[in-house]
């Protein structure tokens, strides 16, 4: 072993650190725009560097959104499979999904802006296999919120998570945890709106949902 190369976890942390600097700037400048000299520079190495981690741009495109999505989705089936009612299940997603503005801000946006790109490259077919898995934890979610009665009857489930999640993914074009609103204020927002919205007139809503008295 070479005594003057870095530690395996050296090793990692650096790789991670690349990741994040190349995300912001495939999110400010685009994935196609950024090239490799571009990632090298804001890392402060030589673009020859580089590849001792990645063996191309396209990998760590592939690293940062193939984390996100694999973190996400174990965080979303958790939820799920704690079994804690409809509507207390959907606010736990509601509540993941609107902190990942913060916590994955770039890749959030990357994946907004090149999923087009990256769904003609066979690398990247993860990308439509996770959007799907992750539609179908919250269909199934509203699903049985409207069956339980928790949610209106008129309600279609696929519209009710389309209109749910770009509703919050939008956000990441807005919203900044510096300004007016914290994520966890952020998130009431959007769950008083939200629970309001979908719950039967008669149902009783939770406390994240709940109408204050008058």
């Amino acid at each position: 072993m070479n005594p003057s190369a870095p530690l395996p976890q050296a090793r990692s942390e650096r790789r991670r650190t690349l990741v994040t600097l190349a995300a912001q700037l495939f999110a400010e400048k685009g994935y196609q725009a950024t090239t490799v000299r571009e990632i090298a520079d804001a890392a402060g190495v030589l673009s020859g560097s580089l590849y001792h981690h990645f063996e191309s741009k396209e990998s760590i495109i592939d690293e940062l959104l193939s984390d996100y999505l694999g973190g996400l989705i174990g965080t979303y089936r958790e939820i799920v499979s704690v079994h804690s009612g409809p509507r207390e299940t959907l606010e736990g997603l509601v509540g993941v999904a609107i902190r990942s503005l913060q916590q994955h801000r770039a890749a959030i946006t990357v994946l907004q802006n090149e999923r087009h790109h990256l769904a003609q490259l066979p690398r990247f077919t993860y990308v439509q296999d996770s959007e799907n898995e992750v539609q179908d934890l919250w269909v199934q979610v509203i699903t049985e919120g409207i069956k339980s009665g928790a949610f209106r009857s008129r309600l279609d489930p696929k519209v009710t998570y389309r209109l749910i999640r770009d509703a919050i993914w939008v956000a990441v074009r807005w919203f900044h945890p510096s300004g007016e609103l914290s994520v966890e204020e952020l998130t009431e927002q959007y769950l008083t709106v939200l629970m309001e919205g979908m719950a039967e007139p008669n149902a009783a809503l939770s406390p994240a949902g709940a109408i204050p008295e008058r």
